[in-house]
């Protein structure tokens, strides 16, 4: 009789693997996949937006922004768990509100899949290495207090920081991506096409809706 030696696997073939890293380093809750996904709304919650406005919101904000993944055409940037909740009327406060955006929250509840781990290789079966595979551009550190750091609602004017060294405000987050989010539909529609959502993004629980989307 003849037997089928399976190939190895890498340690991306193996959503396990995956998901004991961000448990055991970083202390999140994980769920099944493929592919592994985060769950929102207990450690942080993630404001989503283009890309190309997420760019710009790094490019003005700097270091006052926690950790931040890449998913296709869409950015995910961490923000402190409850976050969801305050979206609504922050984009209210801020003279955003009724202003179609591509700006929405994932909350309690949510699932973010979860980029690769800093530092692994990004091949495997799992699909990994795929081209708009989730991946970091600002990793969270193991063994730091990740959530300390996040941009949280804070009493402040406008949204400015009220120490140095205090976690940024969200309010300040939320008002540059929505000028970011803002410019990006306008240079779209300057070049004659209209922005359009990436795949699979409506399947995501985004606090049962995508705030100030059209």
């Amino acid at each position: 009789m003849a037997f089928t030696v399976p190939l190895p696997r890498s340690p991306l073939d193996c959503g396990g693997a995956v998901a004991r890293w961000y448990e055991h380093e970083l202390g999140w809750a994980t769920a099944a996949g493929p592919p592994v996904q985060l769950v929102t709304g207990l450690r942080f919650d993630v404001l989503e937006l283009p890309a190309a406005a997420g760019r710009g919101v790094l490019r003005r904000m700097g270091t006052a922004v926690g950790p931040a993944a890449l998913m296709g055409r869409r950015m995910r940037l961490l923000v402190a768990a409850g976050s969801a909740e305050e979206l609504p009327g922050l984009l209210d406060w801020l003279e955003w509100g009724g202003i179609s955006l591509d700006l929405g929250m994932l909350g309690t509840d949510g699932r973010m899949t979860a980029p690769v781990p800093p530092g692994w290789r990004p091949t495997g079966r799992s699909g990994s290495g795929a081209p708009g595979a989730a991946v970091w551009l600002r990793a969270p550190e193991p063994g730091r207090e990740v959530e300390s750091s996040l941009p949280a609602l804070r009493p402040s004017p406008r949204g400015r920081a009220t120490a140095e060294g205090a976690a940024p405000c969200l309010a300040r987050l939320v008002s540059v991506a929505a000028a970011e989010c803002h410019r990006a539909r306008l240079l779209s529609a300057a070049r004659g096409r209209r922005p359009e959502p990436e795949a699979g993004t409506g399947a995501q629980q985004l606090t049962g809706q995508r705030f100030a989307s059209s």
